[in-house]
């Protein structure tokens, strides 16, 4: 599984940080980060939880 951001869409609003910060930081000048860009399927769930709560809609999940 890759994450997938599309920083054009996204607002910096931390959704994602709140769900799983295990993937996702914002810094201290709101730009965010993916941490883990393969990461197993172990946080999956929290994954498409993350997905689902982003106000843009600027998240995405690809299979591998």
């Amino acid at each position: 599984m890759k994450v997938v951001v599309d920083y054009n869409v996204c607002e910096a609003n931390a959704r994602c940080q709140e769900v799983c910060p295990e993937v996702f930081k914002l810094d201290d000048e709101d730009n965010l980060h993916v941490l883990i860009e393969n990461p197993g399927e172990e946080l999956k769930e929290k994954l498409v939880t993350a997905v689902r709560v982003c106000p843009r809609q600027a998240i995405g999940l690809l299979d591998d």
